[in-house]
């Protein structure tokens, strides 16, 4: 199980024949933290001549919803629910909000600036895989983390915690798809003599080598 995910909440935005266009987005996992954000960005901005928006929820992307809140049919909420669906994120939800400028941009122009909107607000936020993982600690004697420790260098794994007491216990987490590899790995390196408790398997972030609970570690 892996999926794509956006990393943080932010905006962006720009002008289209004096027509104000503001993108925002936030990470979400429920229908009504989508609809709660869209109500807060209706709320900040309630002198908008619009604020149109989609949201796609589920690992799946089996939630899908738009809202073109008062532009033509199919100018604004359509045209960001396909950026989303176009860079295969999901669990995120995206208003657009249009001050108008007094220059009609017609149907072609309408969605390509509510496309844009969206683009700029996924740009702004930045995408961040989410995939299955586990945490692990190894236990083993003094005489072996000189080899532990190369192993973790060479194969670039991240050493969330490190441990000493009359033994040494390394905190490390592994994708479900490379555990048994890492595991095989470090059993040959020490020649069976460590240890490998693991613990439950759950859904992280990740980020570069390392797999995070929350993107706030």
């Amino acid at each position: 199980m892996r999926y794509l995910t956006v990393e943080k909440r932010a905006e962006d935005e720009f002008f289209e024949k004096k027509s104000q266009f503001i993108g925002y987005i936030k990470r979400v996992t429920t229908e009504d933290e989508a609809k709660e954000f869209i109500a807060e960005i209706k709320s900040k901005h309630k002198d908008a001549t619009h604020n149109c928006s989609a949201y796609v929820i589920g690992q799946n992307m089996n939630t899908q919803r738009y809202n073109d809140d008062g532009e033509p049919q199919g100018t604004a909420g359509i045209p960001i629910l396909e950026v989303i669906k176009k860079n295969e994120i999901t669990d995120c939800v995206i208003v657009v909000t249009r001050y108008f400028g007094g220059i009609l941009l017609g149907t072609g122009g309408l969605n390509r600036a509510y496309t844009k909107g969206a683009a700029i607000a996924i740009k702004a936020a930045g995408i961040v895989e989410k995939v299955q993982g586990v945490e692990m600690d190894i236990i083993l004697d003094y005489d072996l983390l000189g080899k532990i420790q190369y192993l973790f260098g060479q194969n670039d794994w991240y050493m969330e915690n490190i441990e000493y007491t009359d033994v040494v216990k390394i905190k490390m987490r592994s994708e479900i798809s490379e555990k048994d590899n890492i595991i095989a790995k470090i059993v040959e390196n020490t020649n069976g003599k460590a240890i490998i408790e693991q613990g439950d398997i759950l859904v992280y972030f990740k980020r570069g080598n390392r797999l995070l609970y929350n993107l706030e570690e």
